[in-house]
């Protein structure tokens, strides 16, 4: 099925606000705090290292709030899929506890600015809700329900949602919260501005020298050199990865959302199924009218089916539950999740503790993010945290982490063989215009991209993290690595890392 309702380009509707713009770096500084990436954790702990005085500069490859914390459904909530049964087996009650705790901090973190500030975000009190269509799933809701009351979490068994779909069963956590976040985050941004915070747009960090010793330097793409005391890194991927192969500890996820305007009433709540494929809903106001965010869809980066399929199952399935008046965005996001599911927030290594990163949200880093700025600022000023064993990067549970780094190389084995012997049937100059996919070029497998001018561009697809063959993004128009998750434009320019070095570009014309 194609839709003429789907619009032509990607665009989401979180960054239709102003947002400031800063230079690229052109010298080298001396900071107390260097953090790498923009986005919803970096600009946390910027926000609050500055208010301990303390001198901060931002490096962002892009530019801000323009990555994953962009491209959110942005619910504010500690109803994070079914996981609290899952982690009293795998961590315990404790650890399962302090879970719920962190992440709930960061609702209150929000709600508490919004007030105190006045930031006009459009937060508001929602339950949020996991709802099952199977009898298989209503059974993991009795079993997830029974979790939260041995954690004390505030939650109720529902028999209905207010919506078209049939359910055996839902499960309600109340006191959950939405916003807009990049309007909640450019008022934290502004004041971290005026307390000194230097940003730094288009600027690309690229290696860190002296990491083990007491002033870490982060060297640029383009030279420069930031010298510190600490490094936060915040860049969803960390950049710097030499001695923690996190690569081989995450893997890349992608989801779609899109956003439509209904002339049903929507009845307020978060809402999210337990069942496959998974569908995500919730409002947002825009223009005195309600835009319903649907989200859902999932796979491997660089695996699957055809990306713009997934748009269209989001369509039919809003189309079917409330009609669509009006559809306008769509987005897609990309997440990194760890083998057991619990962010990394800490250390890079157990050696290097004044290099700190944050990675591995699992689609939640609305709370999970604002709390990772919370812990890192604690790790900066030497203060306590109960939550740092939880999230310690340097943890391991044999269950299920052992079984998921194997069965996670092997999928990322398969892959690299794969791309490497697959057939190839088209030349490049066979592609019409729009079209892309891997073509020969020269006598070798390589990418084409041939826009709607009819220009060509071709690129060697070999991923230049560790040698997997790119795969086309139709929806999106990039090279998608399924190996690792690096992502890369049509004419070859990192957009996901792990990856930092471009696709190489074979021709343009």
């Amino acid at each position: 099925m194609s839709s003429n309702k789907i619009p032509r380009f990607p665009k989401p509707y979180w960054r239709e606000i102003e947002l400031p713009s800063f230079e690229a770096l052109n010298e080298d500084l001396s900071v107390d705090v260097a953090i790498v990436g923009a986005g919803i954790t970096g600009i946390t702990a910027a926000y609050l290292l500055t208010q301990e005085g303390l001198k901060v500069a931002i490096l962002e490859a892009g530019t801000v709030l323009n990555g994953t914390t962009g491209h959110t459904t942005a619910k504010l909530t500690a109803q994070h899929d079914i996981i609290y049964d899952e982690l009293i087996s795998h961590f315990g009650e404790e650890k399962a506890r302090q879970y719920y705790e962190s992440t709930s901090s960061a609702i209150e973190f929000v709600e508490r600015l919004v007030n105190e500030k006045g930031i006009d975000c459009d937060f508001s009190k929602e339950d949020a809700y996991v709802y099952a269509t199977t009898e298989q799933s209503k059974k993991k809701l009795g079993t997830e329900s029974e979790a939260y009351q041995r954690l004390g979490i505030p939650g109720t068994l529902k028999d209905t949602i207010p919506f078209n779909i049939q359910v055996t069963g839902a499960l309600a956590m109340h006191n959950q919260a939405q916003y807009h976040p990049l309007k909640f985050l450019r008022a934290l941004l502004d004041e971290a501005v005026k307390a000194g915070c230097q940003v730094y747009e288009h600027t690309t960090a690229w290696d860190i020298e002296d990491a083990e010793g007491p002033q870490p330097v982060v060297v640029t793409k383009g030279g420069n050199r930031v010298a510190c005391k600490h490094i936060i890194m915040a860049s969803h991927f960390p950049f710097y990865d030499k001695p923690g192969l996190y690569f081989a500890r995450m893997y890349a996820s992608r989801s779609y959302a899109i956003g439509i305007k209904t002339d049903k009433e929507f009845p307020g709540g978060m809402y999210i199924s337990a069942d496959d494929p998974p569908r995500s809903i919730r409002y947002t106001p825009i223009d005195g009218e309600k835009l319903i965010i649907v989200g859902g869809e999932k796979h491997k980066t660089g695996q699957g089916e055809d990306t713009m399929k997934h748009f269209e199952a989001l369509e039919a399935f809003a189309e079917e539950v409330f009609g669509i008046k009006e559809y306008a965005y769509r987005w897609s996001a990309q997440d990194l999740i760890t083998l057991d599911k619990v962010p990394y927030i800490g250390p890079i290594t157990e050696d290097r503790l004044n290099v700190l990163l944050a990675t591995g949200f699992k689609k939640w880093g609305m709370t999970t993010g604002i709390f990772a700025g919370h812990l890192l600022r604690d790790y900066v000023l030497g203060r306590d945290n109960p939550y740092k064993d939880l999230y310690s990067p340097h943890r391991f549970n044999a269950d299920p982490e052992l079984k998921n780094v194997i069965t996670s190389n092997l999928d990322v084995a398969k892959h690299l063989i794969k791309g490497k012997i697959e057939f190839v049937p088209k030349d490049a100059d066979e592609l019409v215009a729009g079209e892309g996919c891997s073509v020969m070029f020269n006598g070798k497998r390589a990418g084409g991209y041939k826009d709607d001018y009819g220009k060509l561009f071709v690129v060697d697809t070999t991923c230049t993290h560790l040698g997997c063959e790119c795969e086309w993004n139709h929806a999106e128009k990039t090279w998608d690595c399924p190996c690792h998750g690096s992502r890369y434009s049509f004419k070859g320019e990192v957009i996901e890392g792990p990856a930092k070095e471009g696709l190489e570009l074979l021709s343009e014309g």
